[in-house]
């Protein structure tokens, strides 16, 4: 009877012990406890705001977790410390001079911590170092800055609304111009003129261009002027020459203008004097009807008895 009940006891003891490890290698799969008998490494950070960050959230570095939250306490005035626990076998891949900042696991999920940067020139990170943070907007930031956003643009629509009111009623210099018949041929009259202007200037310019690709083609008149030195001068003693004898032909006609402007000269006395001027015109008239009867005497002396055989004879010879 004591034997049995011995056996029974110890069989009991037994099932309690293997039931008992198999929950303790249940708990610790599934809460991934065995990760707390693993090396760590004491890394710290100092945080403005840790925007919601708690003990025991996840620490990630390219895509892997790495490590928990130890410990969030104050530090000075306003920041505030985290004590990060990393795994040693990571040690190799982060830097002294990597960069912490604060995100989310997910959309809306909890609060992590990233572990980015880093150059491979710098020092392997050990425990006790102090990582640098990098400020992120907060989701309150974010929603702060969108409401004024919103604000915004809500004023800029009541703008738009006001403008296209004053518009749709021809208040505005726009809106008379939509309305105004008579203005929008005005100004589609203005646009013509601008756009006949336009073909203008482009000829010119064209014809500009001609010019000047008849100026450095050698040979011409054009591009010898402007290259030959030598020719260059020859036209320019010509100017000067010309202009000598611009400057002669004007004071002659000065000096002729002044000789003739009086009555102190023969040419200015048959020029400004009427009586001189009759009186001239009387004595060419006179001498004009003596050269007509000396004329009219010379023949009937060829033809007078005394004279007749001397011109006959000059005939002959």
């Amino acid at each position: 009877m004591n034997e049995s009940s011995n056996k029974r006891g110890v069989i009991v003891g037994v099932f309690i012990i293997v039931g008992l490890v198999f929950l303790a290698a249940g708990v610790l799969v599934i809460g991934n406890l065995h990760e707390t008998f693993s090396r760590k490494i004491r890394v710290v950070t100092v945080l403005n705001d840790v925007n919601g960050l708690q003990t025991g959230n996840n620490i990630w570095f390219s895509g892997v977790k790495i490590g928990t939250v130890k410990n969030i306490e104050f530090y000075d005035k306003s920041a505030v410390k985290v004590i990060m626990k990393i795994d040693r076998t990571v040690r190799p891949y982060i830097r002294k001079n990597a960069k912490v900042k604060i995100s989310t696991d997910g959309l809306i999920g909890n609060k992590i911590i990233v572990i980015y940067g880093g150059s491979m020139d710098a020092a392997e990170v050990a425990d006790g170092d102090t990582l640098d943070m990098e400020n992120v907007l907060s989701t309150e930031t974010m929603m702060s800055t969108l409401h004024e956003s919103n604000k915004n643009l809500l004023d800029i629509t009541n703008d738009i609304k006001v403008v296209t009111k004053k518009l749709a009623n021809g208040e505005s210099s726009v809106g008379k111009i939509l309305d105004s018949d008579s203005l929008y041929r005005k100004i589609d009259q203005a646009a013509s003129s601008l756009k006949r202007a336009g073909l203008h200037a482009e000829r010119m310019i064209s014809s500009l261009a001609e010019f000047s690709a008849k100026l450095n083609k050698k040979g011409t008149l054009i591009n010898d002027l402007v290259s030959d030195t030598v020719m260059y001068k020859s036209v320019k003693r010509s100017a000067q020459s010309l202009q000598q004898v611009s400057d002669s032909a004007s004071a002659l006609v000065s000096n002729i203008r002044a000789s003739t402007a009086g009555t102190k000269s023969p040419a200015g006395v048959l020029l400004n004097d009427e009586a001189s001027a009759s009186h001239l015109k009387s004595i060419l008239s006179n001498l004009d009807n003596s050269s007509k009867k000396l004329d009219e005497d010379l023949e009937g002396l060829q033809h007078s008895f005394f004279l007749r055989k001397y011109f006959r004879k000059k005939n002959k010879k």
